[in-house]
């Protein structure tokens, strides 16, 4: 994340969207039990972390986090939080879990997600060749517009805290990849730094640094490429909570 760290630029909004820290080993099919909770190293690197962020950044970590409600993501965020000498609130978000900006029908995918492997699941979602996900660009620009509606204050740190199929395919996304492999899988602990440009949301860029290089993509690309996949905007559903403007 380092690398990254040095391309910050000053005075954003910004959020750091992040794997959860280390945990318990799933299975050999890449099938993560919800239960799985963070190891005793995991628990020391999420708050070395969010001290060295507080102690190396122009940034200020005092501002409410969100997290995917499962144990290990929420975990990480409190003691991020605890490492920058913060006790702020989580709010549980259901699109950083499954089913939430990936799959709309759990029963039909659960079965096809312990079949394939995790890799092979995420690639068939890009593709949309899966029954019961989302559209790829509709899962993206649910997880993009609910960044945005929890962006921070201005100098300011939010930590988004989910897993990694969701950061995996965000990221895929965002970067117009079809196909991802083991290498362009994101690490435990590892993360996004995003910003926005201060525009309503249909009219904003996202900004975003991965693994030392700064990228751009526009809401208005990705909603062209739902479109180019056969939807209309119409039919682009974001949950009740995510508003566009």
């Amino acid at each position: 994340m380092v690398p990254s760290v040095n391309l910050l630029p000053d005075c954003k909004r910004l959020i750091l969207f992040t794997r959860h820290s280390l945990r318990e080993r799933s299975d050999g099919n890449g099938f993560a039990s919800y239960q799985l909770p963070l190891t005793s190293k995991g628990r020391v690197l999420a708050k070395s972390w969010g001290r060295w962020l507080d102690s190396n950044l122009p940034y200020s970590l005092d501002v409410d986090s969100i997290s995917s409600p499962i144990g290990r993501c929420i975990d990480t965020a409190q003691l991020m939080q605890e490492g920058a000498g913060l006790q702020r609130d989580i709010a549980h978000q259901s699109l950083l879990v499954e089913p939430g900006s990936l799959v709309t029908d759990s029963e039909t995918v659960s079965a096809v997600f312990k079949e394939i492997g995790v890799l092979n699941f995420i690639n068939r979602f890009l593709q949309g060749s899966i029954e019961g996900t989302k559209n790829a660009y509709q899962g993206g620009l649910d997880i993009l517009s609910l960044l945005y509606q929890h962006q921070p204050e201005q100098n300011h740190l939010m930590l988004a805290v989910s897993h990694d199929t969701l950061l995996s395919a965000f990221l895929a996304v965002m970067l117009d990849t079809p196909e991802i492999d083991w290498n362009d899988w994101p690490k435990m602990m590892e993360g996004v730094f995003l910003w926005f440009d201060d525009k309503p949301f249909i009219e904003t860029s996202a900004h975003f640094i991965w693994r030392g290089e700064v990228y751009t993509r526009s809401v208005s690309s990705l909603l062209e490429g739902y479109r180019a996949s056969g939807f209309h905007s119409s039919q682009l559903l974001l949950p009740p909570e995510v508003k566009w403007t």
